[in-house]
């Protein structure tokens, strides 16, 4: 299997997500690797590279402040997360990387799960106006 068909929009894969908050701190760098959604894998085939908008999922209940939906538990297994009985996929920020170019996406890793193209497409729509106001994007690109 080719790295573009394992990780298209909808795998579930391992990353050190870095939250908006470290960031805002100046670091470059998640404190741990975590179960994050590819939300968009978008392939730029001139270029040969493939963008990635990825969304952490969390086991702990969102903040007041922070924008999340709740995975349905039917997705929580086909996601492969059975170690959460119940999770939230973190909307209101995103990671941004390239996937061929990346420092901290695992290429030799396998998506552990994969959630529905119904359920995608319900993140996708929440997740439109954000990419529209340009907001919640955590560049890992450098």
């Amino acid at each position: 299997m080719n790295k573009e068909s394992r990780f298209s929009s909808g795998a579930i894969v391992r990353y050190p997500y870095l939250w908006r908050w470290q960031s805002d701190k100046g670091r470059e760098h998640g404190e741990k690797d975590r179960p994050v959604c590819l939300a968009m894998a978008l392939p730029d085939p001139r270029q040969k590279l493939t963008h990635l908008v990825i969304l952490a999922i969390s086991g702990t209940s969102p903040l007041d402040e922070q924008s999340a939906i709740e995975i349905p538990s039917l997705e929580i297994r086909r996601a492969g997360l059975r170690e959460h009985k119940r999770a939230w996929l973190t909307i209101g920020e995103y990671n941004y990387d390239v996937l061929e170019r990346s420092y901290n996406f695992d290429p030799a890793q396998e998506p552990q799960g994969r959630f529905s193209d119904k359920f995608l497409l319900e993140i996708q729509r929440t997740l439109r106006p954000l990419l529209q106001a340009a907001r919640g994007r955590i560049d890992r690109t450098r």
